[in-house]
Order: C-alpha cells, then structure tokens, then sequence
C-alpha cells in the first residue's frame, strides 16, 4: 500500500473501518517517514477511515442481520451486547468508533438504531480525525520529523 501513496493510505484506511484486519496507522508512518506532507495524509486516512464506518453504517441502516454476518463477520448477539448502549447515548457514541475490535459494531448499531445520519457522521468524522492527528503527531515525535 505504501508505494501507492496517498491512494494506498486512503484504501488502508477504509479497508481498516471494515472487520478486515488492516492496519492504516502503519502505511500512515511509513508516508511520513516518506517525507508526505503529514497534513495530506492525516486528511486522506480520516476521509478513507470515516467513508468505511459510514459504509458499516449503511450496512446497520439496511437491518439485515444476515448479511451482516456474512459480509462484516458481526455476530447478531455482538450486536445485541452494544444495541443498548447506541440507543442511549445515540450519535455520540460516534465518536469512539474508531477503537479496534467494536467501533465496527458501534459503527453498525448505529445504524441499526437508525442513530440521526448528519450528526453521526459528524461524529465519527471528529473522532476518525483526532485518533490520526494524534497518531501523526506522535509518529512525527518519534521519527523526528518537523512540520
């Protein structure tokens, strides 16, 4: 994904908000230490990460937990287990969806609690950004790199 550049990141970060087990954060540090231009990348990951919840979303909008299990490997119980709290704190809960192992189950649950679409967008797309600013932040602090 790497030589593909900015394209790369943008497929690793969306394959990453799908259940497959794709890590954008480490075709992210490879690009700046490429010498991308870290503002670019941080942008490309967020929209590539978010439009991947939003499709996981979708999915949960359309309610047909058969193919959910078939194309997400979401169980119905796993569903079941984070239904309750979707429903209670609603589109907020949008901004954690970025967490490994259930922001793709919030990301669905959303949308099976039919969580409103603006607003939950809104949030995951502040959430998706903060987690690769911070992210880029510290890879920059490590490798030394300035803005």
């Amino acid at each position: 994904m790497v030589e593909l550049g900015y394209w790369g990141l943008f497929l690793a970060s969306f394959l990453a908000a799908t259940v497959l087990p794709f890590g954008s954060e480490a075709v992210l540090s490879a690009l700046l230490a490429l010498d991308y231009n870290p503002t670019t990348l941080v942008v490309v990951a967020t929209i590539g990460n978010w439009l991947g919840s939003m499709s996981s979303y979708a999915l949960g909008w359309l309610g047909n937990m058969d193919r959910i299990e078939k194309w997400l490997h979401i169980k119905r119980e796993k569903t079941e287990k984070f239904r309750a709290l979707t429903e209670r704190w609603g589109s907020w809960f949008g901004l954690i969806v970025w967490l490994p192992g259930i922001g793709d189950v919030i990301a669905v649950c959303l949308g099976i609690v039919r969580a409103p679409i603006l607003r939950t967008a809104l949030t995951i797309l502040i959430g998706k950004a903060g987690r690769y600013v911070v992210w880029a932040i510290m890879t920059m602090e490590i490798l030394k790199i300035e803005i």
